[in-house]
Order: structure tokens, then sequence, then C-alpha cells
């Protein structure tokens, strides 16, 4: 864990506008002081709309906060309507995008081959892809979260050599939104499974080197507590990334 930095990360969804996201981040930077920057990289995942602003924002004020995107598409560029480039992002100073969130997987068909090529797409475009991976309430009441977890980060992960230069964030399906969340106990110990499952995959060094977040209903009251557990290193949040209060309680965990 000392050798792994946390990273906190903000998703906003599909929430704020361009004005909305400026007044956020500029709320989120007022409560955090230099030793939260060195303690975690924070990061903050707007709509795409926002993320020039934010841009702006981050380099014209000096903040360090890193910038995310929620998607991307694998192609350099083409017809393709209503979609962005990982070469589109970069020029955008973006450092990390999300692939196969639980919501692009279930509402846009986005299967494991789809999630792969725009994984692949983001590390050869040299950007760190965020491997979002969970099982439904179904699956794990059937016993399956194991099978269903490492299913995805096998193909997710199919042609990366370094496992460990791509971030893994566990975000239990049935704990996203719904104000229900793993118990600390509970995400450490699948966190862990995921971290074997990358031994398995890439070798004991690059699973102790890889970062696993963890996602679904992450708030002020339990941030502090998964972020101690020995596999868990950073939060991916949802909800409480777009209210400034609750971000900033989140990215100062260590201060509890």
């Amino acid at each position: 864990m000392a050798d792994r930095t946390p990273l906190i990360a903000g998703n906003w969804k599909m929430h704020l506008d361009h004005l909305e996201a400026i007044q956020l981040v500029q709320s989120v930077a007022y409560h955090l002081d230099p030793e939260d920057y060195e303690r975690s990289e924070i990061a903050v995942i707007p709509p795409f709309t926002a993320l020039r602003s934010v841009q702006t924002l981050l380099e014209g004020d000096k903040l360090p906060m890193l910038l995310g995107a929620q998607d991307c598409h694998w192609e350099e560029q083409g017809a393709f309507t209503g979609a962005v480039s990982v070469g589109m992002l970069k020029r955008l100073a973006v450092r990390y995008v999300l692939c196969g969130h639980s919501e692009r997987r279930a509402l846009f068909g986005e299967d494991d081959e789809i999630v792969n090529k725009k994984l692949r797409a983001v590390m050869a475009g040299g950007l760190t892809p965020i491997l979002c991976v969970g099982e439904t309430l179904e699956q794990r009441d059937a016993g399956d979260a194991e099978s269903v977890v490492a299913s995805q980060l096998r193909a997710g992960l199919d042609g990366v050599d370094d496992p460990a230069s791509v971030v893994i964030a566990y975000e239990p399906v049935w704990a996203i939104g719904t104000g229900r969340t793993a118990t600390p106990d509970d995400a450490d110990t699948m966190c862990g499974f995921v971290r074997d499952t990358i031994s398995d995959l890439g070798g004991a060094e690059s699973a102790a080197r890889v970062r696993v977040q963890y996602g679904g209903s992450v708030k002020p009251g339990n941030a502090a507590d998964l972020m101690a557990r020995e596999h868990i290193d950073g939060a991916l949040v949802g909800g409480a990334s777009i209210n400034a209060d609750d971000f900033a309680i989140i990215c100062r965990h260590h201060r509890s």
C-alpha cells in the first residue's frame, strides 16, 4: 500500500453544465490543502461538455487536480456520430478514462470485447484507463461474484502486458446509486481478489503495484474506513462527487 498512491476520482455522470462544473471544482479546491494532494491523486470526471472549461480552470489556477473522461471510442477518427476519440481527450489534458462502467455495460450494451478495445485505445494514446468491474445482486446471491469479476478482468485486460498500468475500479453493481454499500471488510476482500487475479495474469510484482479503487455509494461517512483497508487504493465516487462538501471530505479521508 505504501508504494500505491490512492486515486480518488469523482465520476459526475450526466450532471452539471460547464458553468456548474467550474463552480464545483473551485469549491472543492477551496477545501483542500497541499497535503491532501500529496497523499492522494484527486481527479474529476465531468461530462464531455465540461472538459474544456475544467481544463482551463485547472491550468489557469494551477490546481493539482487531474482530469478524467467518462468514455471514449476506440477509433482515432471517422464517421462515429456522437463519439469522442482518445486523441481529442489527450488534447484536453485528460489523464484517466473510464472503461467498462456498469452503466455503459448495462444501458449501452458494451460487452467485454468493446471494453477491451476502448482500454487498449486509451493505453495506445498514452492515457490511463480505469477498468470498472463488478457483479450484479443476482450474481452475488448466486455465489458468482468472483467468477464474474475474474472474467471481466481477463477480458478487459486481454493484450495488456502490464496490468499495473491500468487502474481497476471494483464497483459492485448492486451498490451503485442505491445507497447500499459493501461493508469495508467485504469490499477489501473483493479488492484483494482483484489483486490475486492480477497476480495470475501479470505476476506478483504487477499485483503489488496495481491500484484497486472501490466504488459504490462511497460517502463521507464510510470513505475513511474503506480506504484504510489493505487492498483499497482510493475510490471511484459517484453521487457524492457532485456535492463539493461531500467530495472534499472524501478527498480528506486521511484526516479522520
